[in-house]
């Protein structure tokens, strides 16, 4: 037992830090409707972080190559912020998916041309969960309750738009301000956690518990817990069966988090089944 929680202890501790702030986040996402824009904003920060690495010798892991590729990430959101605002006659989830493309085909002529470039494509894509130190889970905590802090203040015009856009808009909200707020406070945590976990683990965690909280209730306080719950038990079983078969660790977590999902469907498709409507209770009695 000692040896294991020496061996997991903190990779399960950065994935409950990664679960606490990217279900939070995934549930603005998903009402937003903008579900690929985890791995576009991923894609914009390894090419910041690449073209540093190759064009001014810095080390991608670095503080300087992660601002770099933080920049990249804050410019993305900027146009993500105009565009949504500006341009009414293609969804921005297909803009996202376009930059995402073109993002994707960068990365990999940089990673083709830079020395060990193949190395910094395995990291992008799977991550280093496994290796995470106690830099990183002090990081993680500066950086997620800063983020946790700014939305807790600015709850109410995040809300407003993530329900509603075109309404907030006509309610004069300052809508572009606002949305770019959002993706920038996104892309620090994407540019963060996709060092850490990798693009698969990232995507996994901000989409797959807010999903299933979507599965048994439309408020945040029950959202959020269902989602905290399930991202806890899907990392903790990751993470004993990566161990346990000496499998990979990101996509075990991954994996196991599809996995609940398929399982919270199912019962939830069999409880709206054989649950007996209000009125047939009532006539029978």
């Amino acid at each position: 037992m000692l040896g294991i929680i020496e061996v997991l202890g903190l990779p399960f501790l950065i994935c409950l830090l990664m679960t606490i702030i990217l279900s939070h986040l995934g549930i603005h996402v998903l009402k937003r409707e903008i579900i690929f824009i985890d791995i576009a904003l991923a894609q914009t920060a390894a090419v910041g972080a690449l073209a540093a690495h190759i064009y001014c010798k810095l080390p991608t892991d670095s503080l300087l190559g992660y601002s770099c590729g933080l920049g990249v990430t804050l410019v993305a959101a900027a146009f993500y912020a105009f565009v949504r605002k500006r341009v009414t006659q293609i969804p921005l989830e297909s803009i996202i998916g376009v930059t995402y493309a073109i993002a994707a085909a960068a990365a990999l002529f940089l990673a083709g041309v830079a020395p060990g470039g193949h190395v910094h494509v395995g990291e992008v894509l799977a991550g280093s969960i496994l290796w995470a130190s106690w830099m990183d889970i002090g990081v993680g905590v500066l950086v997620f309750s800063g983020v946790g802090v700014c939305f807790y203040l600015f709850r109410s015009p995040f809300n407003r738009i993530s329900e509603d856009y075109e309404r907030a808009h006509r309610e004069k909200l300052n809508v572009l301000w606002w949305d770019f707020f959002f993706y920038a406070l996104l892309g620090i945590v994407i540019t963060f956690t996709v060092r850490i976990a990798g693009v698969v683990v990232v995507f996994a965690f901000l989409i797959i518990p807010a999903t299933i909280s979507a599965l048994f209730s439309s408020r945040w306080g029950p959202r959020l817990a269902v989602a905290g719950l399930s991202g806890t038990l899907s990392s903790l079983a990751g993470l004993l069966f990566a161990y346990r078969f000496d499998f990979s660790v990101g996509p075990a977590i991954a994996a196991f988090l599809g996995l609940v999902l398929a399982i919270a469907a199912c019962y939830r498709y069999w409880t709206k089944r054989h649950q007996v409507p209000v009125a047939q209770t009532t006539a029978t009695r």
